[in-house]
């Protein structure tokens, strides 16, 4: 056991004690695909990777099949509430457009996407991720107003926003608290993130509204470059031009050396966002 992720000391341990199967979030199997010391490392014991916890960009799902061929991939969606599984991607749906997909729903679970009334969307109308099953949990110890929002309609309310393509495969598009409304238009932050991911220079980034007098929020991205490598907000914009809507492109970037995580591995868009307010004064 070590007290925490470093991907060195992970890479020489995978080297030393050839596990078969290893568990990760998606920040972690970013930093270790793309670290500089990588191809010094014998990885090539592992034969099947589980990772969750977040979201992952197609870019680094790119990376990592790339750097580890043969590797089976199995992402798992959920949450703690769900203990904690709500759907899964399996190793032959790794393919195509499906890489941006959280995968179907688990044996085990039921999965719909509600709009704001409860109602079910239309196939590919983004709404909230719910799910129900014996999986779900009764409610939160001694809150039962929480409890009662969370599991309201008897369905567990994720917080996500997604949607479901006509083969039940889900798109997890933002957190419902993080989706950005920008000149009345909805933007996702996954979409972005997703756009910058498969820029060469790009390692990593996280993608935020900025509060905005005329727009009411602008999209701003947070971008952290692979080693070596240089990139300029202009150059950046153009490649997202190419493959996303104009107003969804980043109207402001930041350069960083690594993103805020929590312990758990997930990006800390909340200290983003404070930070910025806190430059701007």
């Amino acid at each position: 056991m070590v007290p925490f992720f470093e991907p060195v000391s992970a890479m020489a341990a995978i080297q030393e004690h050839k596990p078969t199967d290893v568990l990760l979030v998606p920040t972690m199997i970013q930093i270790l695909v793309d670290h500089p010391a990588a191809a010094n490392y014998d990885l090539s014991s592992l034969k099947r990777m589980l990772y969750g916890g977040s979201s992952i960009s197609e870019g680094v799902l790119k990376r990592t099949m790339e750097r580890l061929p043969g590797l089976r991939l199995v992402q798992a969606y959920g949450q703690t509430e769900a203990s904690p599984v709500i759907t899964l991607l399996l190793p032959d749906e790794h393919h195509g457009d499906l890489l941006r997909s959280g995968g179907r729903a688990a044996p085990h679970s039921q999965v719909a996407i509600l709009d704001p009334d409860g109602n079910e969307t239309a196939v590919g109308g983004v709404g909230e991720i719910c799910c129900k099953g014996a999986h779900v949990m009764q409610g939160y110890w001694n809150n039962p107003e929480q409890s009662a929002e969370a599991l309201r309609g008897g369905w567990l309310h994720t917080g996500d926003l997604g949607y479901l393509d006509a083969a039940g495969f889900v798109y997890v598009v933002d957190r419902l608290k993080d989706m950005i409304i920008t000149g009345g238009e909805n933007v996702y932050s996954a979409e972005v993130e997703n756009a910058l991911s498969k820029h060469p220079a790009v390692a990593s980034s996280a993608v935020i509204g900025v509060p905005d007098d005329k727009y009411g929020e602008l999209v701003h991205a947070v971008v952290v470059l692979a080693t070596d490598a240089k990139a300029t907000a202009a150059e950046l914009q153009a490649f997202c031009r190419e493959q996303i809507a104009g107003y969804k492109v980043p109207r402001s970037f930041e350069f960083a050396q690594a993103l805020p995580m929590s312990g758990a591995g997930k990006v800390l868009k909340r200290e983003l966002r404070e930070s910025h307010a806190a430059a701007q004064k």
